[in-house]
């Protein structure tokens, strides 16, 4: 979640609040994020995964003034980056699967 509320400041700062490149961005972050979990929190990943999506969304979105501006502007941005949000997840997922069998077989054969 902290890499990607950097990111998303960064994305701001840099870029001018690029939302593709804060999605492009979130694919690595959501496979690093899957293979760094440890083996007994494996079923987190694809849960924490799109909370870190959303906790660096707002620094990109394009809200106009005020709490309700904000607001309306991240729901814009879930809403027209849903794809970013879950090719992730679904990254995550795979990835979480894929390690959640190899140790089931691991474990097996031990």
């Amino acid at each position: 979640m902290a890499v990607m509320f950097l990111l998303g400041f960064l994305d701001d700062l840099v870029l001018g609040a690029s939302l593709t490149v804060y999605g492009v961005l979130f694919l690595p972050v959501s496979a690093l994020t899957a293979l760094w979990v440890r083996g007994g929190d494996l079923l987190t990943a694809p849960v924490v995964v799109p909370i870190a999506f959303a906790v660096g969304l707002p620094a990109v979105a394009d809200g106009g003034g005020g709490f309700l501006g904000m607001v309306m502007g991240l729901v814009t941005a879930l809403s027209t980056q849903a794809g970013w949000l879950y090719g992730g997840t679904l990254i995550a997922g795979v990835i979480v699967i894929v390690r959640r069998m190899r140790l089931i077989r691991r474990r097996r054969r031990a």
